[in-house]
């Protein structure tokens, strides 16, 4: 993906098409709702964050994880702030250098400009690598305010809020989580993991806490991760299969 020039990073782009959700059908949000009551018990509801980082740090985080696997992005992560411990080092620094560093995740060639264009941007737009003023701001404003950026999408920007120490009630939507989520009939199977995340949030009552809606993503991001695989999912032992049609049809055709 090409990264775009500096007038064109420090310039706020008009929010996202399509990223305010309808209202949920009634039927779809109490689905939601049962899921997320069946699978809390599973998983351990309330879950424990992983991460405790500032927000510019859950920021280089997530985009290090995008298609790699958290071990694989953790590792970077940590190697890029023992080799810079601070961010504007990170943006100073040579190019080569920094995609050297993180190396064991994908696409690091792309990774590694990518993060100096956001730091960058971010630098730009605040004067200071700094996003914890985002804390005093409405959720949707926050995530409008990260998506303006060339470079963050919707996972990356409800992560920022969720995930961080800022713990904002954002819902993150990953790739299991989404995967889940269309077997379930809460998305379409032609709705994107970007577009899903205003669809599914719509489908959680308004007023669940930051644990709420990350114990909701985390519960589905498991889910998919431990029985709904994306290959040979087992629906066998699988405690939603009443309320899933895709595996329903599955079963019905062994």
């Amino acid at each position: 993906m090409p990264i775009a020039s500096g007038h064109e990073r420090a310039a706020p782009r008009p929010r996202r098409l399509g990223t305010q959700a309808a209202p949920a059908d009634p039927d779809l949000a109490a689905r939601a709702l049962e899921i997320h009551r069946r699978l809390c018990p599973v998983y351990g509801c309330p879950i424990p964050y992983f991460h405790s980082l500032d927000p510019l740090s859950e920021l280089v985080s997530s985009l290090l994880s995008h298609r790699t696997r958290n071990a694989d992005s953790g590792r970077a992560f940590k190697a890029l702030r023992a080799r810079y411990p601070d961010w504007a080092q990170v943006l100073d620094a040579p190019t080569a250098e920094i995609e050297a560093t993180i190396a064991g995740v994908t696409w690091p060639e792309l990774k590694a400009p990518r993060i100096q264009a956001v730091l960058r941007a971010v630098a730009e737009r605040r004067g200071a690598l700094d996003l914890g003023f985002l804390k005093d701001m409405e959720v949707d404003a926050a995530r409008a305010w990260l998506e303006a950026i060339p470079g963050i999408g919707p996972k990356t920007s409800a992560a920022v809020l969720s995930f961080s120490v800022l713990r904002m009630p954002a819902l993150p939507v990953d790739s299991h989580h989404h995967r889940v989520a269309q077997r379930l009939g809460l998305v379409g199977a032609r709705v994107d993991v970007g577009p899903a995340h205003p669809v599914l949030r719509a489908q959680l009552p308004p007023d669940w806490s930051a644990q709420d809606l990350y114990d909701n993503h985390e519960i589905l991001m498991l889910h998919g991760q431990q029985v709904c695989h994306h290959r040979n999912p087992a629906c066998g032992r699988c405690v939603l299969l009443d309320l899933c049609p895709t595996g329903q049809a599955r079963r019905a055709s062994l």
